[in-house]
């Protein structure tokens, strides 16, 4: 069974890696294990991996995964035909509570919109799907707005909305 996901979404430096930093703290305190899916809008190859590395040429040459083993971390490189959906990323993952996907806008997931007075205050997610606005102004929002570092109250609403369980 795939781990529920929530997508932190907003303009490009609105703030979202920071929050989803912010809300990976506060569930791990809370005991919940959490994974990210990242949402990169570059295409080639190069951006991932470093040009004459071996992972880089077991790639050129035409491999569909790529699988680096250190004694720190494992890093895996996919190059399917299509890329996934952040659904289908989340069904490859396993041993975790929570999927927490940044970007993805247009996929269909609970998002927590980040939103910025500076950026301009218009709303880019879908409201059937928004779950939240974190904002550093009054948004006018459907859904419950929250100040940026109000961490334990969205991660409270993650909690009753998305796990399914009552706040600690």
């Amino acid at each position: 069974m795939s781990p529920p996901i929530v997508s932190v979404i907003g303009k490009s430096n609105s703030g979202k890696t920071t929050l989803i930093e912010k809300l990976i703290v506060e569930l791990r305190q809370r005991g919940y294990r959490v994974a990210t899916i990242k949402h990169h809008v570059h295409t080639d190859k190069q951006s991932f991996d470093t040009p004459g590395k071996d992972s880089y040429r077991h790639a050129q040459a035409g491999a569909e995964k790529v699988v680096l083993i250190s004694p720190s971390t494992t890093v895996t490189y996919d190059y399917p035909a299509r890329p996934p959906s952040p659904q289908e990323a989340a069904a490859q993952i396993t041993g975790v509570d929570l999927v927490i996907a940044e970007g993805f806008s247009q996929a269909r997931l609970p998002a927590i919109e980040v939103s910025r007075a500076a950026r301009n205050a218009a709303l880019i997610g879908d409201p059937n799907y928004l779950l939240a606005v974190a904002a550093d102004y009054p948004a006018d929002s459907c859904r419950p707005v929250f100040g940026l570092d109000d961490v334990t109250g969205l991660v409270d609403l993650i909690e009753r909305e998305i796990l399914g369980r009552p706040p600690n």
